[in-house]
C-alpha cells in the first residue's frame, strides 16, 4: 500500500515556504519533491511509479518536471547515484528549494545524498525556535543546520571531512544572503577537532551530532555508531554550555530513539532532559533517523 501526500498538507507546506518533502511512503521505497522534480528512493523494481506520480502531482496542481530514480543499496558508492528516468536530461542537475523559507541547493549528480535530509525538518526548526548564540555542526555535509542557525542570529562552525561538502554547505548561506564572517567551515575530523576545541576552551550552546553509521577519516581509522558513538558523545559533552542541547540522531537502522538514551544516560549529567521531537507530517509518523534532543541542566 502506497501512502501519498494530500493536497491540502502539500500547498500547507507550500503556504509556510516548503518546496522540499516526502511524498509518498510504500514498502520498498519513498519519494520526495525537491522543487519542480522527484526523487523515487527504490529496493525493488518500481512498475508504474512514475505514471503513478505524475498523476498524483497533476491532481495536486504540482508542476514536476523532473523524476530520478536512486536505488538503495547496503554500502553507498554501489551504483548508488540518482539517474534521471523523466524530463529535459540537458537541464542542470542542480535545482534549489526551500524549507520554511530558506533556500537549499540540491544536486542530482553528487552523491547517494543529494543535499538535503528532508526528514531533519522539524529538527531544524527547533533549532530556529531555539535561537542559539553559537551552534557546532559536527558532521556537517552541507550545513543545513548551520543556515538555520546562522538565520536566527548564531555564529556556527560546521565540520566535516569533506571539502565538496562544506562548498556547498557555503554556497547556501550564500543562496539566503547571510554572510559568512561569524561562521567557521572546518574540513577535518570530527573526533580530532572536538578534542582541539576542548583545550581552546570553547563552549557551544547547541550541538548538532549525526553521524554516519560507518565512515572513514583523512588518517583511514574507521568509525562505527555502535562502537564509537559513545565516545564521540563524551568528547561533544567537553564543549557543551551549562544548560546547553545536543542533538543525538542516527540512521543505523539497529539504533532507535531509545538506544540514543541509553548511550547518553551514562554520559551526560544525571539531570539532563530528554526531548523527542516528533517527525514532519509528510512523513507519515515514520522517519528513517532517530533523533533526540539532549537538554543539558543549567548548572
Amino acid at each position: 500500500m502506497t501512502h501519498w501526500i494530500t493536497r491540502r498538507l502539500l500547498h500547507d507546506l507550500e503556504a509556510e515556504g516548503t518546496t522540499a518533502c516526502r511524498v509518498a511512503l510504500g514498502r520498498d521505497f519513498w519519494i520526495e519533491r525537491f522543487g519542480a522534480s522527484a526523487l523515487i528512493s527504490s529496493r525493488s523494481e518500481i512498475g508504474s511509479l512514475p505514471e503513478d506520480l505524475l498523476t498524483q502531482a497533476e491532481n495536486a496542481g504540482w508542476v514536476l518536471k523532473r523524476i530520478f530514480l536512486r536505488r538503495l543499496v547496503r554500502e553507498p558508492g554501489q551504483l548508488d547515484v540518482p539517474i534521471q528516468i523523466f524530463g529535459d536530461p540537458q537541464a542542470s542537475p542542480r535545482e534549489v528549494v526551500s524549507e520554511s523559507g530558506l533556500l537549499y541547493e540540491i544536486d542530482f549528480s553528487a552523491s547517494y545524498s543529494v543535499g538535503l535530509f528532508t526528514d531533519q525538518r522539524a529538527n531544524r526548526k527547533f533549532v530556529r525556535e531555539r535561537k542559539p548564540t553559537r551552534l557546532l555542526n559536527t558532521f556537517a555535509y552541507t550545513c543545513a543546520f548551520s543556515v538555520a542557525a546562522g538565520h536566527v542570529g548564531a555564529e556556527t562552525v560546521s565540520v566535516d571531512v569533506s571539502k565538496s561538502s562544506l562548498q556547498r554547505g557555503r554556497r547556501n548561506f550564500e543562496l539566503n544572503g547571510i554572510a559568512t564572517t561569524s561562521h567557521r567551515f572546518v574540513p577535518e575530523d570530527v573526533p580530532a577537532y572536538l578534542r582541539r576545541l576542548a583545550k581552546r576552551g570553547e563552549k557551544f550552546d547547541t550541538v548538532i551530532l549525526d553521524p554516519p553509521t560507518f565512515g572513514r577519516g583523512e588518517s583511514g581509522k574507521t568509525f562505527r555508531v555502535e562502537r564509537d558513538f559513545g565516545a564521540l558523545l563524551s568528547a561533544t559533552s567537553d564543549i557543551v554550555s551549562p544548560g546547553g542541547a545536543i542533538l543525538l540522531s542516527t540512521n543505523f537502522s539497529g539504533w532507535t530513539t531509545r538506544h540514543l538514551i541509553a548511550a547518553a544516560s551514562g554520559i551526560l549529567p544525571p539531570d539532563t532532559r530528554f526531548q523527542i521531537i516528533p517527525p514532519p507530517p509528510d512523513f507519515f509518523g515514520e522517519t528513517p533517523s532517530a533523533t533526540v534532543w539532549s537538554l543539558l541542566p543549567a548548572s
